[in-house]
């Protein structure tokens, strides 16, 4: 595991430029990313090139252990740094879905009133994750509260922001 990953894109030092990480830091930041997911109380901005880097070594990681003696004792421990790899990007990627399920008309109200220049918070997936939510979330409150209510109130828009704190 002494190979160089290349993460392109949204770099930490700067715009689109290329760093060289080595696994060991790309897990750590993954790992990183993962805690300041979890203990912040809104979404934080997305880290889609982390994740993708992440897949792509656990897909490098399976195709070496393939190649390798099942007997091999260094074989089951890669297997479960695998697995634990796994974890923290479930658990990241779990987190992450939790407060757009959570929150998902502040989220999209939030994406759709950014500025230009300004980063999205959520990747494409789960931008039309949160909007599939939405309609389905509309749709599940007509079918089940709405349509027993006189039409006066039948109205819902989730996305209406006119609460005044």
């Amino acid at each position: 595991m002494t190979e160089e990953l290349e993460l392109t894109g949204q770099a930490c030092d700067g715009g689109g430029e290329e760093v060289v990480l080595t696994p060991a830091e790309l897990i750590g930041r993954l790992e990183q990313a993962r805690m300041n997911e979890k203990f912040a109380p809104e979404l934080l901005e997305s880290k889609p090139e982390i994740v993708e880097c992440v897949m792509e070594q656990l897909d490098h990681m399976e195709e070496n252990l393939k190649r390798v003696k099942k007997e091999d004792l260094k074989v089951s421990i890669h297997r479960m740094e695998m697995e634990r790899i796994r974890y923290v990007l479930s658990s990241y990627l779990r987190c992450r879905l939790v407060k757009i399920e959570k929150f998902f008309p502040r989220v999209l109200e939030k994406e759709r009133t950014r500025p230009e220049g300004e980063p999205s918070r959520l990747s494409p997936e789960e931008f039309a994750f949160a909007k599939e939510y939405m309609i389905h979330t509309e749709a599940y409150l007509r079918n089940v509260a709405l349509k027993h209510m006189p039409p006066n109130p039948q109205k819902v828009d989730l996305l209406r922001t006119d609460i005044e704190e």
